[in-house]
C-alpha cells in the first residue's frame, strides 16, 4: 500500500467555478507549493498577484483550437500518472523531462448549468469538458501519490491536512478525494449521455447512466435501520430538490418522498384557474380540493379524511397566505410545501417550530418530459414520466346519458387526482373535492368499497347524516375489468364515472352503467402508479 503521507510540491489548477480559488491558491503558494494553471484560471491567479506558471511551460505547446487542446499531453498526464516509487516510471519521467504533479484541482466546464439555462445545442457541446475528466481520472487512479480536488468544498480539508502534516496529505484523504472524483466524472458523463439521448429522441438507449450530487445525508431511510441520503439530479424541476426550507426539523426520507408526491399532484391544478390543496399520507392523496381561496380548498380537502390528514403533508399551487396558514396549523402537520409564502404566513407557521415549511420557487409542469426510475434485483426500470393530462384528452361519452356540466367538471377533477393515487385507484369527488379515496388494493372492487366507506366516515366526522358519496362522481385509474367495481360505486351514490376504457368487457360495463342510470366517459389513457 502507498505510504500514508505524500508531500505536495506542485499543484495544477484549472477550474471553471473560481469560488474560493484565490484564497486556496494563495495558501498553497505560501507553503512553497509551485502553482501551474491554464487559461482563465491562470489569468485569475496572476491578477491576484500569485506566482503561477502557464501549463504551456510544462508541455511546450500553446493552448489551441479555442482551448480544446491544452492539457492532453504526456507532460501533464505523465506528471499525474507516474508512480513515484516505481523505478521505471521515474526513469521515464527523467528521460522526458516530466515533472510530477502532486495536487490536481479541477472542476469541470458547466455542462449541466448550460443545459439547464436552455442554451443552444452548439453551446452545450462546447461545454463538454474533455481535458478535465481525463486529468481527474488520471490523478484519481494514481491517488497513491496524487490528491485530486473536484469540489471547492474540499479546499479546507486539503489545507487542514497540509497544516497538520507539514505540507503533506494523508492517504485517507487522497483516497476519499479519488472516490469523489470518479463519482463526479460519472455524474458528468451521465448528464451528457442523457442529454444526448433526449436530443436524438432515444427513449431506450443501450446504456443508461445515472448521476446526482448529494443534497444531504438523512437520519435514516424508510426505517431506522436503513441508511439513506438525498441526491439532486441535473433535471431542473421545481419541487423538494429546489425548495428552500424556511423552518422546521430536517426532512426525513419519508417526508421527502411524501412531499414530492403531494407537490406533483397539486401541480395538476393551474393556479390561475383556482386555488388547490393536496394532503398526502404515505405517498397517497387523502384529501384534494379546489376552491376560491387556499383556505377554502384546504377545508374541503381536510373534510375528505381528517383522520389520515393528521401528520400529513400539505401542498398548494399558490403562495401560502395567512388565512391558509392559520387553518393548516390547527392540526399536526409534518410538511407544508408551496411555490412561495407571504411574510405573515411564514410568521404564523413559525409558531410550530417542528413544522417544515418548504418554498419551491415554482410549480413543476405536469406535461414536462422526464424519467422515473425504480430499482429491481440486478437492475433498474426506467420510463418516461406520466405526463398525460386530462385537459389534452379526447373524452368519449359511452353511455346513453351524457354527464351534466357539473358532473363533467368533477370527472376531470377526479381523474387528475386518480393519476396520483396508488393502483388500484378509485376516487370519489364532488364539487371539486375528493370525498373518498381507495388506494393500493389488489382488487378494484375493494378500492371502490374502501373509497365509499371513507366517504361515509367523512360524513360522520362532519356531522352529516348522508354519505359524501351521494351525488358524487368516480374516477378509476384503469378500466373496470368487470361491472362489479362500477356497480359498487353506483350503490355508494355516484352518478357518473370516468375511466380509461379498453377492457374486453367494456360492452358489459357500459350496459351495467346504462342500467344503473350512470353517465360514463372514457379517456383512452391509463394512470397506473404502483
Amino acid at each position: 500500500m502507498p505510504s500514508d503521507l505524500k508531500r505536495v510540491s506542485r499543484a495544477l489548477l484549472s477550474v471553471s467555478d473560481k469560488s474560493g480559488l484565490v484564497d486556496f491558491a494563495r495558501a498553497l503558494s505560501e507553503r512553497g507549493i509551485e502553482l501551474v494553471s491554464t487559461g482563465g484560471t491562470h489569468k485569475t491567479l496572476s491578477e491576484a498577484g500569485l506566482p503561477v506558471k502557464d501549463v504551456s511551460e510544462l508541455t511546450g505547446f500553446p493552448e489551441m483550437m479555442d482551448g480544446r487542446v491544452k492539457t492532453l499531453h504526456p507532460s501533464v498526464h505523465g506528471g499525474l500518472l507516474g508512480i513515484r516509487e516505481n523505478p521505471e516510471h521515474q526513469a521515464a519521467m527523467l528521460a522526458h523531462g516530466i515533472q510530477p504533479i502532486d495536487l490536481l484541482v479541477v472542476n469541470l466546464y458547466p455542462f449541466e448549468a448550460t443545459v439547464a439555462a436552455g442554451k443552444p445545442y452548439d453551446d452545450c457541446i462546447e461545454n463538454i469538458d474533455i481535458g478535465g475528466p481525463a486529468m481527474i481520472r488520471a490523478a484519481a487512479k494514481n491517488h497513491g501519490d496524487v490528491a485530486v480536488v473536484v469540489d471547492g468544498a474540499d479546499y479546507a480539508s486539503v489545507l487542514d491536512d497540509l497544516a497538520q502534516h507539514d505540507g503533506s496529505v494523508t492517504y485517507t484523504l487522497r483516497r476519499r478525494l479519488a472516490q469523489k472524483a470518479y463519482a463526479r466524472t460519472a455524474a458528468y458523463d451521465a448528464a451528457i449521455s442523457n442529454w444526448f439521448a433526449a436530443e436524438i429522441g432515444e427513449a431506450t438507449p443501450p446504456f443508461r447512466a445515472l448521476g446526482g450530487s448529494i443534497a444531504e445525508v438523512l437520519r435514516y431511510g424508510e426505517n431506522p435501520h436503513q441508511s439513506a441520503a438525498f441526491y439532486r439530479t441535473p433535471e431542473q424541476r421545481p419541487g423538494v430538490a429546489t425548495a428552500r426550507q424556511v423552518q422546521g426539523k430536517q426532512l426525513s426520507y419519508n417526508n421527502i418522498n411524501d412531499t414530492d408526491a403531494a407537490y406533483e399532484a397539486v401541480a395538476e391544478f393551474l393556479p390561475e384557474r383556482s386555488a388547490a390543496i393536496v394532503i398526502v399520507k404515505h405517498a397517497n392523496p387523502c384529501g384534494v380540493a379546489e376552491g376560491a381561496s387556499l383556505r377554502e380548498a384546504y377545508e374541503k380537502a381536510l373534510r375528505c379524511d381528517p383522520v389520515s390528514a393528521f401528520g400529513g403533508i400539505v401542498a398548494m399551487n399558490r403562495p401560502l397566505d395567512a388565512e391558509a396558514a392559520k387553518a393548516i396549523t390547527e392540526i399536526f402537520t409534518e410538511v407544508i410545501i408551496a411555490p412561495d409564502a407571504t411574510e405573515e404566513a411564514i410568521a404564523i407557521v413559525a409558531a410550530k417550530k417542528n413544522l417544515r415549511l418548504l418554498l419551491a420557487g415554482g410549480l413543476p409542469d405536469p406535461r414536462q418530459e422526464g424519467l422515473t426510475l425504480r430499482t429491481v434485483a440486478g437492475g433498474f426500470l426506467a420510463q418516461n414520466r406520466d405526463n398525460a393530462v386530462i385537459d389534452a384528452m379526447d373524452l368519449k361519452v359511452v353511455t346513453k346519458r351524457a354527464p351534466t356540466d357539473r358532473e363533467l367538471e368533477d370527472l376531470r377533477f377526479a381523474f387528475r387526482v386518480a393519476k396520483h393515487v396508488k393502483s388500484n385507484a378509485i376516487v370519489y369527488a364532488r364539487d371539486l373535492a375528493t370525498v373518498g379515496v381507495g388506494a393500493g388494493q389488489m382488487s378494484r372492487v375493494d378500492s371502490s368499497r374502501i373509497a365509499a366507506w371513507k366517504a361515509a366516515e367523512a360524513a360522520k366526522a362532519a356531522g352529516l347524516s348522508e354519505t359524501l358519496a351521494k351525488g358524487s362522481v368516480v374516477a378509476s385509474d384503469a378500466f373496470f375489468p368487470f361491472a362489479d367495481g362500477l356497480l359498487a360505486a353506483a350503490e355508494a351514490g355516484a352518478t357518473a364515472v370516468i375511466q380509461p376504457g379498453g377492457s374486453m368487457r367494456d360492452d358489459e360495463v357500459i350496459k351495467a352503467a346504462d342500467e344503473a342510470g350512470l353517465a360514463m366517459v372514457f379517456t383512452g389513457y391509463r394512470h397506473f402508479r404502483h
